[in-house]
């Protein structure tokens, strides 16, 4: 009889990249996974836990977050976060620039239990300036930006760094409209690596931001309201906006403080356009809300009727292969060893847009377990029985 370090038993194992969805028990030693099914089910493991109801899927991505806690005034815990997210891997998109992405490594990534990743800014001393009290643009001054300083440290950095990151609109870059795009793809051509662009208010335009990026560049913030809404008034998604994921454009959610509405979200699902990407967006100014954390932003998503499996794609399988990571969101025998195991709980469960419009659910996503790395790192106990 085969024995493992931990067993999860009499879960529902959803794992889109391999089309596998079944109830099975899934095993893990050495820090992979080490059986699924048959085999997991005829062994012992030195810690097994009953996982009946339960969704057990890859250790999920949130492709958009601020976790440079204590060195950002917008970055928060990762750890103390993913116990209630069930974030196994973390992508810091733009906290840290040039300037300051060493201190970032040294004093929170290496010290994380949860796997920190990250797009570096191509602003030097990356969102230096996000607050309550101030709100500064980094993309406003064209001095800040250093494609040679930002290439640079992404080269050192190959480990961490996968991709460039800027903001622009009218609240981020002000006049310089999109030039700090322009300078974030030199930067980004000169490292091989994709842009993550953000969009916030007008000028410039959502439609023009896409004329700009390139196969593989990722626009994030994409079911903005207006304006800079993907849809037109009467909820039709704008031709520029197909033909943009026809390139190979990667569109993420990144709901955070005032990026995701819901007359948005119902309009590009109902046409047939569902996101690439969910992420959360979680910084100070929003991890009470409306966004709270990614369980909370999928949530949201399957009260709106996106099917389960292509949620959890979207936390998993997609940017995975977008980090080129493609053993983060893998449960095959032998990959990382990370799993998140969620719950359906039914009842009435109230969200809320970043325009403070209510929508009524009768389901929301609660973690009942995270396992890295081979080993169970977090449990929590159900408040309500499941669906």
């Amino acid at each position: 009889m085969a024995r493992f370090d931990l067993i999860l038993r009499g879960g529902r194992v959803l794992d889109p990249g391999n089309g596998r969805d079944e109830i099975a028990d899934i095993a893990f030693a050495d820090g992979k996974v080490a059986a699924i099914g048959t085999e997991a089910a005829a062994g012992t493991g030195a810690i097994e836990r009953r996982v009946d109801g339960c969704i057990v899927t890859p250790g999920q991505i949130d492709l958009h977050a601020h976790v440079y806690w204590g060195g950002t005034s917008l970055g928060v815990d990762a750890d103390r976060l993913a116990r209630r997210s069930g974030t196994t891997t973390w992508v810091d998109v733009g906290s840290a620039g040039p300037g300051n992405f060493l201190g970032f490594r040294k004093h929170v990534i290496e010290r994380s239990e949860t796997r920190i990743l990250a797009y570096l800014h191509i602003s030097f001393p990356g969102i230096f300036g996000f607050a309550h009290e101030v709100m500064v643009g980094e993309a406003g001054d064209l001095r800040l930006l250093s494609p040679e300083a930002c290439a640079r440290v992404a080269r050192e950095n190959p480990d961490l760094v996968k991709g460039i990151k800027v903001r622009i609109g009218a609240n981020t870059s002000g006049a310089n409209g999109l030039s700090p795009l322009f300078l974030a793809i030199e930067a980004a051509d000169r490292a091989g690596l994709p842009v993550m662009c953000h969009i916030d208010r007008p000028p410039p335009r959502y439609v023009d931001v896409l004329e700009v990026l390139r196969p593989g560049d990722i626009l994030t913030h994409c079911f903005k309201p207006f304006p800079n809404a993907p849809c037109y008034a009467d909820g039709r998604v704008r031709e520029q906006i197909w033909r943009a994921r026809e390139k190979g454009v990667i569109f993420d959610i990144a709901h955070g403080k005032g990026s995701f509405s819901f007359h948005t979200a119902r309009a590009m699902l109902a046409a047939g356009f569902w996101p690439d990407v969910i992420s959360s967006d979680v910084h100070t100014l929003c991890i009470d809300g409306p966004a709270f954390d990614n369980l909370v932003t999928m949530s949201k998503f399957l009260c709106l009727g996106m099917p389960l499996e292509e949620i959890v794609r979207a936390v998993t399988v997609t940017p995975a292969r977008i980090l080129g990571r493609p053993d983060l969101a893998d449960l095959s025998i032998g990959s990382t060893g990370d799993a998140t195991v969620i719950r359906i709980v039914a009842g009435r469960h109230v969200y809320e847009d970043v325009l403070g419009e209510k929508m009524e659910g009768d389901r929301r996503l609660v973690v009942d377990s995270i396992v890295l790395g081979g080993r169970l790192w977090h449990t929590a106990e159900p408040s309500t029985e499941s669906v």
